[in-house]
């Protein structure tokens, strides 16, 4: 029997074709790495294609990781393509640390080798250098020239205080959090020059991704101020536990005006334990369980604030508990003053609550011209004082976290001059004596 072979024919005249020609990553942090971007090329003949090798020009000094049809090298020889067939590249990016102000771009290739002759794929990122904290300590003023990126946690310890200047962006990394324990906080933002605290992935997929980071924590903190705040995308925006026994009868844990916490995947305000809040010209909106939840122990003053549901969820935008893990406390006052609790559902306003005795759960709510959700609420006890209920607010839009209202609204004029503040959150002066409900003067 004789054997004969036949030499394998592979096509030494085509080109190579790509799904992009430039593989751009949005902006990213230095020493965070990126989301994974992926391309194809093709073999587009009626032959085998050898390609005689794929490389990283930058080499091993590259930024850029990559990986060749399930295999992570700089350097990938003798690829073999089937006629018509194509193959996945995966590309990756972390950038080093440059001490630069201004975003830098940062460029390689990969180079295609097939016959002798070159093709390229660009690789580009925008990177910008940022102030980083892994579980530091933190007191004085953060400088506002380059972004903040908390990594794991940033802590603001016992008697210290931490202020945040104007235009500052803060940036929280996947599990992290902005940790005050009996410190003191205070954000200074102003209009046009909010502080922004947002997650640490600047992609255009994570811009309304919920859950990236979990917040700002304030544990017996002594007194906090914030203002023009823009928070999105958390875990929760604002978790206030316990009282600091310094604290005067009068203070608050945190006093926040003008501010927006939005798109969190649990709650935008969590109180619990003796934390107490007070809140002013805020929107709390679009968060996934509650936008206020309160248990035990809490206390809190909302005065023209927008508290709104349309999350991801049926839940009410405002939850209230007097008890948890089986013990119950008293929730000494919780006042809404001016103030419109809305969304989609008939009950914005949920109550999960034991039996009040005369030492503990007693709960101490107090609505004053407000415009609040609640199906049949008119029947309820706890409601009193100028209270409209199921009355459309008109919001602009609420898929777009647009929470202006349009003419015709049911928050025009209905506030009382008795709590009215002076300037809206976009520092519109209200009509004193006739000031509207919510955040908005329109």
């Amino acid at each position: 029997m004789t054997n004969s072979c036949k030499k394998e024919q592979f096509y030494s005249k085509g080109n190579l074709s790509f799904s992009v020609d430039t593989v751009v990553f949005d902006t990213i942090f230095t020493t965070i790495g990126s989301t994974t971007q992926n391309f194809k090329f093709y073999n587009n003949d009626n032959k085998k294609l050898l390609i005689e090798e794929i490389e990283l020009m930058g080499g091993k000094n590259s930024p850029f990781r990559i990986n060749i049809d399930g295999i992570s090298d700089i350097s990938h020889k003798s690829i073999e393509m089937l006629a018509k067939d194509s193959l996945y590249g995966f590309v990756e990016v972390t950038l080093g640390i440059n001490n630069q102000i201004l975003p830098m771009i940062v460029e390689d290739s990969i180079r295609f080798r097939t016959n002798g002759k070159d093709q390229f794929l660009k690789l580009a990122v925008w990177g910008q250098d940022a102030y980083f904290h892994y579980k530091d300590l933190n007191e004085g003023t953060w400088p506002n020239d380059k972004p903040h990126v908390i990594y794991g946690a940033a802590y603001v310890d016992s008697s210290k205080t931490l202020v945040i200047q104007k235009n500052t962006k803060i940036h929280l990394h996947k599990n992290s959090m902005l940790f005050v324990y009996k410190g003191t906080l205070q954000i200074n933002g102003e209009k046009g020059g909010e502080v922004q605290m947002l997650g640490d992935r600047l992609e255009e997929f994570y811009k309304n991704v919920s859950g990236q980071y979990y917040g700002i924590y304030l544990h017996e903190s002594r007194p906090c101020t914030i203002d023009y705040l823009i928070q999105k995308n958390g875990s929760s925006g604002v978790h206030i536990t316990g009282n600091n026994p310094f604290n005067s009868p009068s203070d608050y844990n945190l006093t926040i005006t003008n501010s927006i916490l939005t798109n969190n995947a649990n709650y935008g305000f969590f109180l619990y334990d003796g934390g107490k809040l007070k809140a002013e010209n805020c929107i709390i909106s679009k968060n996934g369980v509650h936008s206020l939840f309160v248990l035990r122990g809490a206390s809190f003053d909302f005065t023209h604030c927008d508290i709104v549901g349309y999350g991801s969820s049926k839940s009410a935008a405002v939850g209230i508990m007097n008890y948890f893990d089986g013990i119950a406390s008293n929730i000494p006052f919780g006042n809404f003053k001016n103030t419109v609790i809305y969304g989609p559902q008939n009950y914005e306003i949920a109550l999960d609550t034991v039996n009040p005795s005369n030492t503990a759960g007693l709960i101490n709510l107090n609505f004053n011209n407000c415009v609040i959700r609640y199906k049949d609420g008119s029947n309820h006890p706890m409601f009193q004082n100028s209270v409209y209920f199921n009355e459309d607010p008109k919001f602009t839009s609420t898929s777009e976290g647009d929470f202006k209202p349009l003419p015709g609204s049911s928050l025009s004029d209905r506030g009382s001059s008795s709590y009215a503040l002076p300037y809206d959150i976009e520092g519109t002066p209200r009509n004193m004596s006739a000031p509207d409900i919510g955040a908005y003067e329109f």
